[in-house]
This record gives structure tokens, sequence and C-alpha cells, in this order.
């Protein structure tokens, strides 16, 4: 019997309508599309993803979000691993680009995905920012890459890091992080650094690769700072 799929596609306020049609238009294949508004239910990112699981009904979920689109070398790679059946879940490359570059180097590709999961393997999503699936069973990772249109202009960029540092200082926060001080900052701010521009060799991206670099620092910063200031308030009993 052919295996069905379910595209479940998390929908929220400040969508793309042009990237919202493009990833509907390439998941037209699947035997249902279950959209999830976030903004109608209160919740996390993994309670989200989790509600599309329990509305869908078919044998396959497929997670795609509103800025990624599903080639036909996907799709067909999809269809065949569906029916020889020898993972219960696959990883899937992402193929990032970052104010209109598609990036090669920096840690952006692949960019694995835990996106296709065996309805009846799948023990839920977990986390509330960095959210995973729980699977019972082998993983296995396809080839061809989903086409995520991500970070399309700098004013995006900022806001979107302002919501989801919030979010990672209070998870380190109540994780009992060590107090911030000056030997943390440097470290954190080196280590982005030495991994996106040199161990990753993020500069062969070229301009776009080297404000990439520069801003995942800052990102960084923004996080620990927000943390710092958590911490502070704290000391001084603040609420």
């Amino acid at each position: 019997m052919k295996k069905t799929i379910s595209a479940i596609i998390l929908i929220g306020r400040n969508y793309d309508k042009n990237l919202l049609k493009k990833c509907l238009d390439s998941v037209v294949w699947c035997d249902e599309i279950v959209k999830v508004e976030t903004e109608s239910i209160k919740g996390s990112f993994s309670e989200w993803r989790n509600e599309g699981a329990n509305r869908s009904k078919s044998d396959w979920f497929f997670y795609v979000d509103t800025d990624e689109e599903v080639t036909p070398e996907l799709r067909l790679e999809i269809g065949k691993e569906m029916d020889d059946g020898n993972f219960v879940a696959y990883a899937i490359p992402r193929r990032n680009k970052f104010l209109g570059h598609v990036m090669h180097w920096g840690g952006w590709y692949p960019d694995f995905v835990l996106r296709l999961i065996r309805k009846d393997k799948l023990k839920g999503w977990f986390g509330e920012l960095h959210e995973q699936p729980l699977i019972d069973g082998a993983v296995g990772h396809l080839k061809h890459p989903l086409l995520h249109d991500s970070h399309r202009n700098l004013h995006d960029m900022v806001e979107k890091t302002n919501k989801w540092s919030e979010i990672e200082a209070n998870l380190l926060y109540k994780s009992g992080h060590p107090r911030m001080n000056f030997i943390r900052f440097c470290s954190a701010g080196f280590r982005e650094f030495w991994y996106r521009g040199v161990v990753k060799l993020g500069f062969l991206d070229g301009t776009v690769g080297i404000i990439e670099i520069v801003y995942q620092m800052y990102s960084r910063l923004i996080t620990y700072s927000k943390l710092w200031e958590k911490q502070l308030n704290k000391k001084k009993g603040v609420s």
C-alpha cells in the first residue's frame, strides 16, 4: 500500500506572503497540508510542531517552514525513501540564502534538520527554542536540500535576534549559567568568530560571509548581555 505524507507548516504573524506561496506550491504533491497558525495557539515551537502532528492523518510527517521550498529532486528522493523504508526518520540538508546570497561556508551547509518522520515513530518534539524530535528508531540523511530563504534583510535579522535572544537568555538563566564577566563575554565572541570564520571558512562567502560572521558574534553578545542583565537584577533583588 502506498505510504501517505502530510506537510506540516507553522505560520507565524509576520510571514512573507510570497515565500509562503512558494512553500505551499512546492508541497502540493503531499497527500495533506496542515497549517498551524502559531498566533492562535499559545506555546513554543515544540508545542506547535506537536499540534501539527496531532492534526495530521498520514503515515509520514514532513515539517516545512514558510521560508523553505521543496525542490523536485528532494520530492523524488522523499518518495523513494518512504517506499524503501530503510529508516523511520530523515534529516534533510538545507541550502541557506542570506541577504540574497546562497551560503556555502561558515557552517551554513549542509545544515541538516530532522523534518521527515514516520508517524508511529515520533515520540514528540521537545525544547523551547532549538526544538528537536524524539524518534524511536534509526535516522537517515537525505542528499537533496531544502531551499531556505532566511535573513532577507538586516532589519528583520535584528528583530528576530531581539526576540530569540530573550528566550535563549531566559533558558540560560533558568539553567543556572555561571555569572557573566569580561572573560566569558570575550570567550563567547571569539568562539563564534573562530568557528564561523576560521574553522568553517565563512569569509569565502565574500561580503555576505563577513557580515554573517560579525552578525553571529553580535547575536551571541546580545544573548549574553541579556543574561548578564538578568543576573544583575537578581543580585539587586529586582524582579
